[in-house]
């Protein structure tokens, strides 16, 4: 979103201010348990500031920041500051524990997918073109320097926005105890709930659902909550369907993935985590979420 753009609106709810703004190619809000609405102005601001901060930082679609250099290295080295190395460890991490099923160098392969409820399938020779750029083994990261291999990328945007969330959050809980929610797209931190509620009323969509009606209504009062699935992003063909969520191993959707996963957890980076790596799992996704000892809800 170009800058001069960037606005956030407040409106009077029911129990609670809402302040709302565009960020990182989401509708993003703030529900605040209050009707101050200067407070309520202060902390929008706060949160909308750092969520766009984050997304001119790590979003590959913006030229001249990090992943934009990174991107254009060349196969040269480049020096990362410490946020960014934090999520490039952090990736690592999930690398490893996904036995190289998330990978932040997979997303060349959006140049084969299109994901646009279509029948048009890419062919295998071109799938397998492009993972000869796609692998985390293929890079040199040595904090604080990322060395890629001349024309492979990096894309953060598989936690980037959960990221943000905690992040905002974590800005919240510096200036206010008064309880408020975060929601960046559906990836949400509540801070907490004030002592006489049951706490955020959260609605899970169905996949088929028209987004208007919540399959399910949970209730959150502390912690984070995030989904992965393909609900709005897939192919069609000769009826099997094909999800968004990519193997980089094989360059081919997930087979046998749910339709959607939700997760709550205690941060809601840990929430998306968990969310994105039971998808990857395929048809042992349950069965993955069961042995994280976590909440979760499920469609296939």
């Amino acid at each position: 979103m170009a800058k001069a753009e960037r606005a956030f609106r407040l409106a009077e709810k029911p129990g609670h201010l809402q302040g709302s703004f565009l960020a990182m190619g989401s509708p993003c809000e703030l529900l605040i348990e209050s009707d101050d609405q200067g407070l309520a102005e202060r902390l929008v601001q706060v949160v909308a500031v750092e969520a766009w901060r984050i997304e001119d930082k790590f979003s590959r679609y913006l030229p001249g920041n990090i992943i934009d250099r990174i991107n254009h290295s060349d196969g040269d080295p480049v020096e990362v500051d410490d946020e960014t190395a934090n999520l490039l460890d952090f990736a690592a991490t999930l690398t490893e524990m996904s036995d190289g099923r998330f990978d932040i160098t997979s997303g060349v392969l959006r140049e084969a997918w299109k994901f646009d409820a279509s029948d048009n399938l890419p062919d295998g020779a071109t799938v397998d073109s492009i993972l000869e750029r796609v692998g985390w083994d293929k890079l040199d990261w040595s904090r604080p320097r990322l060395t890629l291999r001349r024309a492979m990328q990096i894309d953060l945007g598989g936690i980037g926005k959960e990221y943000a969330v905690d992040k905002a959050a974590g800005l919240l809980l510096e200036q206010t105890n008064i309880p408020c929610l975060v929601n960046f797209g559906g990836d949400i931190f509540a801070t907490g709930t004030s002592a006489d509620s049951k706490g955020w009323q959260v609605g899970i969509e169905a996949p088929d659902s028209d987004g208007r009606i919540a399959s399910k209504i949970i209730r959150l009062q502390n912690g984070g909550l995030a989904t992965s699935g393909d609900a709005r992003r897939f192919l069609l063909k000769d009826g099997i369907r094909y999800g968004h969520i990519l193997n980089p191993k094989t360059g081919w959707p997930v087979v046998d993935a749910p339709r959607s996963i939700t997760v709550a957890a205690d941060t809601c980076t840990q929430a998306g985590m968990l969310a994105t790596l039971a998808m990857l799992h395929g048809e042992k996704s349950e069965e993955f979420l069961s042995e994280q000892d976590c909440q979760y809800w499920c469609y296939r």
